[in-house]
């Protein structure tokens, strides 16, 4: 079984070599796998380093294209079409995996023929301290923290892969389609949920997707990404992203998202209630503004 490691970038000069040679030094033989690098109309140095890293690893199968359509789904869209292997693994490209990542891919996939999916843990690395109002919650946000326990596992109900750490099978995307480009950060934008609408296009299909513990990212944090501004637009595109994404399905699946956005504030009131009670209302707070902004964008704000 061949795997292609699909990185989709813009403009992270700063982490696409730590990346690279996080992956260089997988246990997993050179020859069970290649490097697809799409960059998304980088502006930077990506290409010299990405150039050097080529160079250095001549053992690898390393293939550099550019996607000139801007956004994210377009670049991994780019990957499918460039991709090789029998499984395509998404990286992002302001993270490092551990030496055993690829192989676990490898390995699961070939002894379970009938799982189109995989995923498994997030885990934010702060180039700063973490501030005092995060909580795993906002965490899970800004950070994209994601854990489900040691053990192999189904995901938990509405659950899936985050984006940046899931691996398919390329028959999926012959059976889903290709990401949504209408979805999905483009340039400095932040919408989402791209990945979203394949993992429910697949839950139609009764495509199993697993939790695997020892498939570990760890997603860079730089400050930026803990200031108010960032916090506000992150938040207000992830309701704009499920407001176009469900419209797009029905009228009756935005409805449904929109009864689920009241059982959430529920959730929200209480750890609000929570972290008051334990003297932390900043973290209530930050929860509460977080809702606000994702309600917002729900009713197309």
């Amino acid at each position: 079984m061949m795997l292609s490691v699909i990185i989709c970038t813009y403009n992270r000069a700063k982490y696409i070599g730590g990346l690279l040679e996080s992956i260089a030094q997988n246990d997993l033989s050179k020859a069970d796998y290649e490097v697809v690098l799409v960059d998304n109309n980088c502006t930077d140095n990506t290409r010299e380093i990405c150039d050097g890293f080529a160079q250095a690893h001549q053992d690898i199968a390393f293939h550099y294209c550019v996607e000139p359509e801007q956004g994210l789904s377009a670049a991994r869209n780019k990957g499918i079409r460039e991709a090789k292997g029998d499984v395509l693994v998404y990286v992002d490209d302001d993270a490092l995996v551990d030496k055993w990542y690829l192989r676990t891919v490898r390995d699961y996939m070939c002894a379970n023929e009938h799982v189109m999916a995989v995923g498994g843990p997030i885990i934010p690395q702060y180039e700063t301290a973490k501030p005092a109002w995060m909580t795993r919650y906002t965490e899970e946000l800004l950070g994209g923290y994601l854990y489900f326990g040691s053990k192999v596992r189904n995901f938990p109900r509405g659950r899936y892969p985050g984006g940046g750490n899931a691996s398919y099978r390329a028959v999926v995307f012959e059976r889903t389609g290709l990401f949504n480009t209408a979805l999905g950060r483009k340039g400095d934008s932040l919408m989402g949920a791209e990945e979203k609408d394949i993992f429910d296009k697949m839950d139609a299909l009764k495509m199993r997707y697993i939790y695997l513990p020892d498939m570990i990212l760890h997603h860079l944090i730089p400050p930026k990404k803990l200031e108010q501004d960032y916090f506000d637009r992150l938040t207000l595109q992830i309701g704009r992203s499920e407001y176009q994404r469900t419209k797009a399905i029905s009228q009756r699946k935005y409805v449904v998202r929109l009864l689920k956005e009241a059982v959430k504030w529920g959730g929200t009131m209480v750890l609000w209630c929570y972290y008051a009670l334990l003297a932390h209302p900043s973290k209530g707070n930050k929860l509460v503004a977080f809702r606000k902004n994702v309600t917002r964008g729900l009713f197309g704000g």
